[in-house]
This record gives structure tokens, sequence and C-alpha cells, in this order.
């Protein structure tokens, strides 16, 4: 019931009983799950699996993946680092549980299991042009679902299993090859012996009492004792029937105890699932390997991984490109800066030069005293304080003068003439 409570939230909405409480949801909010928002939820791939998670405990929903996906590409949010965690964590584990089974086996028999490189033995351009369409067909599809075209998108998904079956097939049949050259190396089959119409002689003690009961008849048939003598033939012809315990023809479709052991475990072992494979499974088997759930889950997750990495890697490559320029253009607008504020500096002077000279020559023989003369930082404007005395021992008339740009502290200065 929860299966297809969820399955309803997903195609219909979570709001599709109109409940007040989903219509205020955000594809923030902590019950969304942030994994199927950024496109593979590891609970929806091991469904009927012995990998199986159960439901997501999380809302699942389309609309707010939408919104999830329009946020993201104006850059607001990015949820892909917790995917890359989540599913990276299952590849870990599956990975750890291919390398016990293969050592547990390596160490019935070194020789018997070995772990095969299912991914490149099962590569050919078919195979490889067949996934490159399932992807698109797949991309194709949550495009559909997420504009609500569920009649393209159940067409989509038809074909993508079609593609899968097909590609099944074809990774069924190089894999079969590889382990016929397995079964090459295994040990043959002894032929049987044909069965001997001949009995074999008896042994040295069996011919003994065979002569003894000859001798015996032979006596007695003198003595004309009939029964007594054909008994004593009759007996000596049980012992000479009588040969060694002969063994079991063998079977010519049977191995030896040793070869049988090894045989039983001459397994393979699937990089991508961690799945158990015999070198005498036919292509039926290994084809519905290869399209079932499990193997097909762990190829998803092994192939988003790849592209979340390929992603990174694509982001930090444009980043370093764009590095050198950046730093040009950060260069040239402080070297800009720096021109200006030593223009401002060097006419700053040039008006503290003249606002001094013009102080001298307001009368030849005075003396011009600039006193408490304020000097501002740059962009701001202070009035400083500026005295004229004319002659010895008159008292100082106070002006104002204005100074603009000047970038030190208060000081005293001081000019005669």
């Amino acid at each position: 019931m929860d299966a297809i409570r969820k399955q309803l939230d997903v195609l219909m909405g979570a709001n599709r009983n109109g409940d007040v409480q989903e219509v205020n949801r955000k594809y923030y909010d902590r019950d969304v799950c942030r994994l199927y928002l950024s496109g593979l939820c590891p609970h929806d791939l091991f469904q009927l699996t012995k990998m199986d998670m159960g439901p997501c405990p999380k809302v699942h929903s389309l609309q707010l993946r939408k919104e999830y996906r329009e946020a993201r590409a104006k850059g607001v949010d990015n949820y892909d680092r917790e995917l890359e965690d989540a599913i990276d964590r299952l590849i870990v584990e599956c990975d750890r549980k291919i390398g016990r089974a293969l050592k547990r086996l390596q160490e019935e028999d070194a020789k018997a299991a070995i772990a095969i490189s299912v991914s490149e033995v099962t590569q050919s351009p078919e195979i490889l042009e067949l996934s490159e369409k399932i992807k698109e067909k797949m991309k194709e599809a949550d495009i559909h679902d997420l504009e609500g075209k569920m009649d393209l998108k159940i067409r989509a998904l038809e074909l993508v299993e079609e593609m899968r079956t097909k590609r099944a097939d074809q990774q069924a049949v190089l894999l079969l090859e590889a382990f016929n050259k397995d079964r090459a190396s295994l040990p043959q089959p002894v032929p049987a012996q044909p069965p001997s119409s001949e009995l074999p002689p008896p042994d040295p003690r069996t011919q003994e009492m065979i002569n003894e009961k000859l001798k015996k008849a032979e006596d007695l048939g003198e003595q004309g004792m009939v029964d007594e003598a054909q008994k004593a033939l009759e007996e000596a012809e049980a012992l000479k029937k009588l040969t060694v315990r002969r063994e079991p023809p063998a079977d010519s479709t049977k191995y030896t105890a040793v070869d049988v052991r090894i045989t039983d475990q001459k397994l393979r072992l699937c990089d991508i699932c961690g799945a158990f494979l015999s070198v005498y499974d036919s292509d039926r088997r290994l084809a519905d390997h290869f399209g079932g759930k499990l193997h097909l889950g762990y190829m998803l997750v092994r192939d988003k991984l790849t592209e979340l990495l390929d992603e990174k890697a694509n982001i930090r490559k444009e980043s370093e490109y764009l590095k050198p320029y950046l730093d040009q253009r950060n260069g040239t607008v402080r070297r800009e800066n720096q021109v200006k504020t030593e223009r401002k500096n060097k006419k700053l002077v040039v008006n503290i030069e003249e606002i001094m000279i013009a102080g001298v020559e307001i009368e030849i023989g005075t003396m011009t005293v600039i006193v408490n003369k304020t000097e501002t930082m740059i962009g701001h404007t202070q009035e400083a304080d500026v005295g004229h005395a004319h002659g010895p021992g008159q008292e100082i008339d106070q002006g104002t003068m204005i100074a603009t740009g000047v970038t030190t502290a208060t000081r005293s200065i001081g000019l005669a003439v």
C-alpha cells in the first residue's frame, strides 16, 4: 500500500487529495528527497531485489524537482554533492562485498575463482552505441515526465526496455565467448574403459583352494562316492568364479573428485554488481543477469557517479582556464585606481603650494603664518585656520581656508619672507 501511495504521489503530486499542508511545500523543505531532486534516488533502483531498501521515507514530487532544476539553473541551490556522497557509499559497499567474496573463493582454490571485468569483456562498438542511445532516451523520458507528457514518457521507456534487452543479449554472447576459453582450460573427463568379457585369473590363495577341491573330487570318485565328488567339483567351480572385487566403470560425463571440486568452484564475479557467474552458465542465464534489476541499478549508480565527477572536473578546468583573465582584469582595475589616487595626490600638492605662495605674496615684507592647518582624507573637505600678521608684534587676523584631498595628519607650517 505504501509503495502504491508513493507512486501516486510521484505521478499526481502529493496534494492530489487537496491537503492544504501540501500546497505550501517547497523543494528545499527537510521532508523532500534531495537525491530524487538531483535525478537518482537509490530507493527506486533496487526494488524487489536482495538490495531492496524499501520505499523512500521522503517526498518525491515531479513539481518540486522542476522547481529545483529552475533554481539550480540560476545558481541558487545544488544538491549534487549529497547525491555524489550517497551513491559513492553504495559503490564502496558493493566493491567491498566483491572483495570479500573473491577472497573466500580464492582461499578454497586460488585458480578456481577470479574476478572478471565484465565492463571490459562485454564492450563492443554496438554495445557502446546502444548504451548512449539508452541514456538519451532516459533523459528524454525525464523531460517528458517533468512536462507532464505521460504518453511520450511511456513510449520512451518502452524503447529503453527494448534496447536494454538487445544490449543484454549481445553482452551475454561476448561473455559466453570469454567463458568458453575458460572451459577449455578445465581438466577433461577420463574416458571409460570398456567392460571385459573374460574374468580375471584368481589370486594364488584361491587357486590353491581350487586345486585342493579338484584333488578331493578325484579321490572321492575313485572310492565310488559320486555324490561327494560332485559336490567337491561344484565348490571348485565356485572358487574359480570368485575374483577380486572390481571397481565400477568410470562415467565419461563425470570428473574425478578433485576435478569436480574445481568445476563447482569455477565461478566469476561481476565487477558491476558483485553477482556470481559460472563459466557453465548458458547465454540465456547470462542475458537474464545483464537485464536484471540489480545489475542495471548498479550500472546507473556507477554511470551517475562518473557523470557527476566529470561535471565537477569540467567546472574546475573552466575555472583554471579563466583565472588568468580574471587576474588580469582585477590587476587592471587595481592599476587604474592607483593611477587615479596618484593623480589626485599630485593635484592636491600643487594646490597646497599655490595656497602657500598666495599667502606669502599678500604683502611683501610681512610674515605669513599658517597655523592649525587640518589636512583631511581623500574625498573629504575640512576647514583650516589661516592667520596673517602685518609686521612684527601685530595680532593675527583669523581667516578660513578650504583644504581638499590632503592625506596626512594635522601639522603646523611656518613661512617667513
